[in-house]
């Protein structure tokens, strides 16, 4: 289940509850666990319940109530889907606006620790936090991080009488050396998260200032300038018959808390209207302006892409660790393909936009833009270097630990977790001094790239 993080909005689905008591008993009820992730999960009597579990704990996560045949739907309005695959002992679970499923096994009975009450002392949370990261966190070895040394070097700092401050000033210093904005630490309304040294998170303050200055800079001499899907989109016609897309997030169209086809409907309206018939057809060039841009949902980017396309491609495989001692092993990829829109869809020349501030599924559109048929170059700097959903693992005191577990990979298997994306063209993104001379470097070679193409496809 993708979790809510500092940089990217929930996928929040709403539905309506429906009396779960059937006298047909679903085949997908009983005891399942996922194919990574750390999860067991418990389906009886129309009740979703997620157990998080590690070698040293397992404590319940979210749970869901069934609204639908195979759905079900938790209290902040999540959709899951759970199916049967070929068998009643295999099976999938994908949470909607998801790229891909998860694998499920069937198994007799919830593990033992699951059965019995954990307990909530200050050493049980850091022993659950630490091995948390130990069983999931993919990255120690590319980022130079020894975790074991970290837990010896913190363990004995933490005993039976230190305090909730202490403990989480603990975790934070544990995490820091991490670097890595989908890694947090929550207690409360406290959350411990940092990005990338060099990158600036992208708040709601920095995308209003850069959105106003765009508009009164980049756009100056634009046409039909216009906002759509709760001012998350914005489009507007450029002299020399080439557009302008900002898109600051996958998520929030319909506003926060909406469900996922509110988000994909109101979406579907932007681009109808942006890439219509007359537009798609008149078009020498594109710009897509992905600097700032929180994150949100994968699916919706892979939506986007599709209007992009007229010819179907894959746009990049995602795998799980699924090793609680080997973090070389991982779930079997899957592939993730763009499949043309149906209706009008532009296919000329495309600059991609992207800065540190570019985080998660920002992201992964920018990676599923990477193989688009047609001329695509990416202008700017390097993106955040964060792809995966979000696993949001419960501590036995109450707390919460914020971690990746996945890995999204080019078709040669490449990933750019840490360092980003990297531009095919290197120009500075919204710094002092650019504001100071109110310039666009990265805006103003966009134009330049597309105006050299002149509206070729080749």
């Amino acid at each position: 289940m993708r979790m809510v993080t500092a940089t990217a909005v929930a996928l929040a689905l709403a539905g309506q509850a429906v009396p779960a008591a059937t006298a047909h008993q679903p085949d997908t009820d009983g005891i399942w666990r996922t194919d990574g992730y750390g999860t067991v999960l418990s389906i009886r009597n129309g009740t979703f319940q997620e157990y998080q579990t590690t070698a040293v704990s397992c404590l319940k996560g979210d749970s869901a109530q069934r609204t639908g045949p195979g759905t079900y739907t938790t209290p902040g309005g999540t959709v899951l889907t759970v199916r049967t695959r070929g068998s009643r002992d295999r099976g999938s679970l994908r949470v909607d606006g998801s790229v891909g499923d998860r694998d499920l096994r069937r198994i007799p009975e919830l593990p033992d620790a699951c059965t019995r009450p954990a307990p909530e002392d200050p050493l049980a949370a850091f022993d659950v936090f630490w091995q948390s990261f130990e069983e999931n966190y993919p990255f120690f070895s590319a980022k130079g991080i020894d975790w074991h040394a970290l837990r010896d070097q913190y363990r004995p700092r933490v005993h039976a009488k230190t305090t909730r401050d202490e403990l989480h000033a603990v975790f934070s210093e544990m995490v820091k050396p991490l670097y890595d904005a989908h890694v947090a630490v929550e207690d409360g309304d406290r959350v411990f998260a940092q990005v990338r040294p060099g990158t600036v998170l992208p708040t709601q303050e920095l995308d209003t200032k850069v959105k106003k200055f765009i508009v009164t800079h980049d756009l100056k001499g634009a046409r039909n300038l216009q906002d759509f899907a709760n001012g998350r989109i914005t489009y507007a016609d450029l002299p020399g018959g080439q557009g302008y897309l900002r898109i600051s997030g996958f998520g929030g169209y319909a506003g926060d808390g909406a469900p996922y086809a509110a988000q994909l409907a109101e979406l579907d309206r932007a681009l109808d209207t942006v890439l219509d018939q007359e537009r798609t057809q008149r078009l020498k060039g594109l710009v897509i302006d992905l600097r700032i841009n929180g994150g949100g949902s994968d699916a919706l980017g892979i939506h986007i892409a599709g209007h992009l396309t007229d010819t179907p491609y894959r746009a990049y495989s995602r795998r799980a660790r699924n090793h609680p001692a080997d973090p070389t092993r991982h779930t079997r990829p899957q592939p993730v393909y763009v499949t043309p829109a149906q209706g009008p869809r532009y296919t000329g020349p495309v600059a991609v936009l992207t800065g540190g501030s570019t985080v998660s599924a920002g992201e992964t559109f920018t990676q599923a833009l990477m193989d688009r048929p047609g001329r695509t170059v990416r202008i700017g700097q390097p993106t955040q270097g964060v792809f995966s959903d979000v696993m949001r693992r419960k501590l036995p005191n109450g707390m919460a630990a914020w971690l990746p577990n996945e890995e999204f990979l080019t078709r040669s298997g490449r990933t750019f977790d840490g360092t980003g994306i990297p531009p095919h063209l290197t120009e500075p993104v919204f710094t002092e001094d650019e504001f100071d001379k109110k310039r666009d470097s990265a805006f103003d070679r966009a134009l330049n790239v597309l105006r050299d193409y002149g509206g070729t496809t080749s």
